[in-house]
């Protein structure tokens, strides 16, 4: 069975100064990604970030909310987690297990916080990985601009040693093809 981890698509990192790399246009993806996912009777997993008090991911308030135009529905799942890691101290290993999943399409934001530990975590438990290209998002950092941070990471997946289980890295089109 195949999931689609959709990780802090959420409010709080979309608002403010620090503009989200195409962001619109990933948004479009990562809904056509779920369809497609749902056509395959796979299963959509929101990742959703609470962040300590205070902060713009702070359980309850606007920005910890998860996008508004994402196409969710009641029978998806919502896994919270605390650290930029998914898997770390929360439910989804177990979720993943009970549901049978062997391949993971991965999409979200920040490419080179939460959405690359997670990859690389996942990878760590012999999951399948598909990550979608063009599917996950950041803001530029004061050393490199998020175009290029993508690009960098999206080379370090695809080269990353895995025997056996490579991380496959390709565009939601491709991926939308094979489900």
């Amino acid at each position: 069975m195949t999931a689609l981890l959709v990780i802090d698509m959420q409010a709080g990192l979309f608002s403010g100064p620090a503009k989200r790399h195409d962001a619109e246009s990933v948004i479009e993806r990562i809904n056509a990604l779920i369809g497609a996912v749902r056509a395959s009777r796979g299963r959509v997993i929101f990742i959703q970030h609470n962040g300590p008090a205070g902060d713009d991911l702070e359980p309850g308030v606007p920005g910890w909310d998860l996008l508004p135009m994402l196409d969710r529905e009641a029978s998806d799942m919502v896994i919270r987690k605390e650290a930029c890691d998914a898997f770390y101290r929360t439910s989804l290993l177990a979720a993943l297990r009970s549901l049978g999943v062997e391949r993971l399409v991965v999409t979200g934001c920040c490419t080179d916080f939460c959405v690359d530990t997670t990859i690389r975590s996942a990878a760590s438990k012999d999951f399948q990985i598909i990550v979608a290209a063009d599917g996950h998002t950041t803001a530029d950092r004061p050393h490199l601009d998020a175009a290029a941070i993508i690009k960098h990471h999206n080379y370090m997946w695809e080269n990353l040693i895995l025997p056996g289980r490579p991380v496959r890295v390709e565009p939601t089109a491709a991926i939308l093809n094979s489900l």
